[in-house]
């Protein structure tokens, strides 16, 4: 049997974006679902495949959404938690702003969907040792807020030289897309000490370079054959090493700058829906061709009982 992989969505909508990017008109909550979510599932209906949609708890409590996040749902798919206001300082959050910040999220999703959930994703891969015991105090069953890259920093450093954020809003997200020694990670499912799963994004096997559909859309701007070279030479070297992946994707992966001109600022932007697409259902394929891929949930069964090393108190701050 085919060893067990995953793919995953967080399903960051418009505003979530603006909201990151400091960009005015977020608070009004823009919505892009009801565009987005029936080329997905359309995707992955095409492909036979079920995944896992990280859903964010404010957009399930705005009722024009609620129909896109029920064809999710009724489509078969794995449900979970993204926090409730899409904030990637959950870091410096208390336990009862975290009890609040996960609990609103999972009433939320689960007055639209009918789906209690069990895994959670921090934004920005936020996330820390308090993070990780709410959600075990919840009664949670994985994690997957751990990405082991090296050029988080950089996508940092790239976000904040294009945002118009003041020097205040930078230093709460100053933990955004995680530091240098996160690359030193773990790249296979584990358990931490107090019992939770974990399933670390995927990135590039010795490299630690990121692999997920968004970072493939920004090389396929430049390159079609260089973004399918690029994930190719991922695959290859995640079967020399016994690494099945946890894909990432992402909504922007299906929408252009034509579909949300609000988006222009976005890496790949330019690149044409129809293109990414195509590139999106190439990943999955290949997936399938050497892993059985499943949700999160699945991937998370395998991490058994191998603990987290003593060194990685992983932490984004």
């Amino acid at each position: 049997m085919k060893p067990v992989a995953s793919i995953s969505l967080d399903l960051d909508n418009l505003w979530s974006y603006l909201k990151t990017q400091g960009a005015p008109g977020w608070e009004t909550f823009p919505s892009y679902l009801d565009k987005v979510v029936p080329r997905i599932l359309d995707v992955l209906a095409r492909c036979d495949q079920r995944i896992t949609f990280f859903i964010v708890g404010q957009d399930a409590v705005i009722e024009s959404n609620r129909r896109s996040l029920k064809l999710i749902a009724d489509a078969g798919h794995e449900i979970a938690n993204h926090s409730f206001m899409h904030e990637p300082w959950l870091h410096l959050y208390s336990r009862e702003q975290l009890h609040a910040e996960i609990g609103g999220a999972e009433n939320a999703i689960a007055a639209v969907t009918g789906k209690k959930t069990r895994g959670f994703r921090g934004p920005g891969f936020s996330t820390s040792p308090l993070v990780r015991d709410v959600l075990a105090e919840r009664g949670y069953e994985y994690d997957a807020s751990i990405f082991p890259s090296a050029l988080g920093p950089v996508a940092r450093l790239f976000f904040f030289l294009n945002s118009t954020l003041s020097a205040e809003e930078k230093e709460r997200r100053k933990g955004l897309y995680g530091k240098f020694s996160d690359a030193f990670g773990p790249l296979k499912p584990f358990t931490w000490e107090n019992g939770l799963a974990e399933v670390p994004v995927t990135t590039m096997p010795l490299f630690r370079l990121p692999v997920h559909t968004t970072y493939l859309m920004f090389l396929a701007q430049k390159s079609e054959f260089l973004a399918k070279l690029y994930w190719n030479t991922a695959v290859t070297l995640c079967r020399a090493r016994g690494v099945a992946p946890s894909l990432l994707l992402h909504p922007t992966d299906f929408l252009d700058v034509t579909d949300v001109p609000q988006m222009s600022f976005f890496p790949g932007m330019k690149l044409p829906a129809e293109k990414k697409i195509a590139l999106v259902e190439h990943t999955i394929r290949s997936l399938q061709r050497h892993w059985q891929a499943g949700t999160m949930a699945d991937h998370a069964a395998c991490a058994g009982s191998v603990a987290a090393a003593p060194q990685l108190s992983i932490q984004t701050a």
